[in-house]
């Protein structure tokens, strides 16, 4: 199963609000910036980390959603997972940001 590299932060929205289960949304800056204000749900894997916690941080059944301080940053992070077997993954196009736009949810210290 393969999903798009890059989706709009409107089909996450929507797939939340419909409860669509089986997806993992992934946080790929550093931690203090990810404890300040992150996407609700999104878990911590900083890019300098991914390779060697993917295997056993992700599931290969979920979609993945990958976020990071800018697009390229998210890119980078959706090709090593690709590089590392993980087919359904997918760049947030412009990341927290863009979320914070369309009135998605956050939390951390700045919310």
């Amino acid at each position: 199963m393969s999903i798009n590299l890059a989706v709009d932060v409107n089909d996450l929205k929507t797939s939340l609000e419909w409860g669509q289960p089986a997806l993992t949304i992934v946080d790929v800056r550093d931690r203090s910036t990810y404890n300040h204000s992150r996407i609700t749900g999104a878990i911590s894997i900083p890019l300098n980390d991914l390779e060697s916690r993917a295997q056993t941080s992700l599931h290969r059944e979920r979609r993945i959603y990958i976020y990071g301080e800018n697009d390229s940053q998210a890119a980078q992070a959706v090709r090593t997972l690709q590089f590392l077997g993980f087919t359904a993954v997918a760049e947030l196009t412009g990341g927290l940001q863009a979320w914070k736009s369309i009135g998605g949810a956050t939390e951390g210290v700045d919310n």
